[in-house]
């Protein structure tokens, strides 16, 4: 216990010395560290989100890694992966009269990869987000 310097009648305080606070603290962070990761074993979780529409895919995984940020996890991503293209060349006339006129149509499919390290409980709680239509996600669980 030690009193105020000053004699202003202020309340004692107890103070730790610093190296013996320093090793409570540990102690009882060590404590809840290991009760934590009894509760809820930690996962690593991949979303794959993929879509037509650019602008949609990227919407949707601002928002992943804004709720995943929001609970202190730890991200990695958004992974943009290659883009598929899909061609098909056919003939304009069906019944193969006339010049020879092609068409092209090609289908282009965007896909982005994030990397969560989380409980599964709390990715429940952030891909509960409202999803845009048109975009596929896929979520795959394994443990770290």
């Amino acid at each position: 216990q030690l009193a105020c310097p000053l004699d202003l009648g202020c309340h004692s305080v107890s103070v730790f010395p610093a190296p013996l606070f320093a090793l409570e603290m540990e102690k009882s962070l060590k404590k809840t560290g290991v009760e934590q990761a009894q509760k809820a074993p930690i996962h690593k979780i991949r979303i794959t989100l993929s879509s037509r529409n650019v602008k949609a895919v990227e919407k949707v995984c601002s928002d992943l890694i804004e709720g995943a940020k929001r609970h202190n996890l730890k991200v990695k991503g958004p992974v943009r992966l290659p883009t598929k293209i899909l061609r098909i060349t056919t003939r304009k006339t069906p019944c193969g009269e006339g010049s020879n006129t092609w068409d092209h149509y090609e289908l282009r499919i965007h896909k982005r990869l994030i990397d969560l390290h989380s409980p599964a409980d709390t990715v429940k709680q952030i891909t509960s987000i409202s999803i845009e239509a048109g975009v596929d996600v896929e979520v795959t669980v394994a443990d770290a």
